[in-house]
């Protein structure tokens, strides 16, 4: 059996959703990063980094594993799906998942920061990193434009990419002229596995959380006008 520690976020996301793809059974324990659970001692015996997801299998001598994509690739060689074994297909498909960890992720984090949360507004670090999302977007939109799916068949890569790419608004980035990448964006939410997904630890509703911030934000400014 799985055990995986998570909360409701895009990495989180990332590892509910290969466990929802791959059918494994697992149990959830939600990490209430508010009160900064992650922090506690007795959770940094599993995960050093003090974030997450991670998972314990239990089934393979209570074997730990963090980071996201790591923990996607141990997950996906455990089953034997997700990810291809010949090298050049295995090799494609990490291509991308590093292309989200290494760019999609921090990118839009930080966008993600200095536009929804930071508590003052920079316009020079909101425009530089919105803009940096806008160009990842493009690439997956011209990797998408002759590839239904990022690395071919359905794999980590998109799973990855999917998880952080939807919440794409709350980055204050739009995909107007993105027909690829709004193509596969519905196609991959639309996988009934990655419905239930999402909805680990607890359902998420990103469309009411943008209306809820933007209606924070307007009542912000109207305070200040």
């Amino acid at each position: 059996m799985i055990e995986l520690f998570t909360s409701p976020t895009p990495n989180g996301w990332k590892a509910s959703i290969t466990l929802e793809e791959l059918g494994l059974e697992y149990t959830v324990r939600h990490i209430q990063m508010d009160k900064l659970e992650q922090k506690q001692d007795w959770y940094l015996k599993i995960n050093p980094n003090g974030r997450i997801p991670t998972i314990i299998d239990h089934d393979n001598g209570d074997f730990a594993v963090f980071e996201s994509g790591a923990i996607m690739i141990y997950l996906a060689e455990k089953v034997g799906a997700l990810l291809p074994t010949d090298v050049k297909g295995r090799s494609l498909v990490i291509q991308w998942l590093m292309f989200q960890m290494g760019g999609v992720g921090p990118m839009m984090g930080q966008a993600n920061v200095f536009f929804r949360y930071a508590p003052e507004k920079i316009p020079y670090a909101i425009e530089r990193y919105q803009r940096e999302v806008r160009r990842l977007l493009e690439v997956l939109d011209g990797q998408l434009e002759d590839n239904e799916y990022l690395a071919g068949d359905y794999s980590l890569a998109d799973i990855a990419n999917w998880s952080w790419v939807r919440g794409h608004k709350w980055s204050g980035v739009e995909i107007d002229g993105l027909d690829h990448l709004a193509r596969w964006l519905e196609a991959v939410g639309a996988r009934p596995a990655v419905q239930r997904g999402v909805d680990v630890p607890v359902p998420t509703d990103l469309e009411e959380m943008l209306r809820k911030a933007d209606e924070a934000t307007s009542k912000v400014a109207g305070i200040l006008a």
